[in-house]
């Protein structure tokens, strides 16, 4: 997967979250790549599909922030994109012979597993500042 949309990927995860709320500034473009070590033109890409997605917008003279509304806009776009990867991995599972309940019993140990795991970002910094 391309760098810019991993970046996509983590900002909208991040609003989703409500790391990232509306009206809060992000990095400038030069920031950003400093800080993650990428290519300005990849943090730009990435902050250009955002504000074309209406999750970012940009503030005269101020930078972009993320737009009133972003976040039920982020969570619905990160439900999609895990309904999507999960529909991938059953198929998988199906397709290599497991039977459903085999599956289930599968998910069930992962879930019951992560159920009793710190939550991700908890135990490091809570995403892009």
């Amino acid at each position: 997967m391309p760098i810019y949309e991993q970046l996509v990927r983590q900002i909208t995860y991040a609003i989703a979250g409500q790391i990232l709320r509306p009206g809060q500034l992000l990095p400038s473009v030069r920031q950003l790549s400093v800080e993650l070590a990428i290519n300005p033109n990849t943090v730009a890409r990435a902050y250009q599909q955002l504000q074309q997605e209406d999750i970012l917008e940009s503030l005269r003279g101020r930078g972009l922030a993320v737009r009133a509304g972003a976040t039920e806009n982020c969570r619905q776009m990160r439900r999609e994109l895990i309904s999507q990867r999960l529909h991938t991995v059953l198929s998988e599972a199906r397709q290599s012979g497991l039977a459903q309940t085999e599956i289930k019993n599968l998910v069930e140990q992962h879930l019951q597993a992560l159920s009793t795991s710190t939550p991700p970002g908890d135990e490091v910094d809570r995403g892009v500042q």
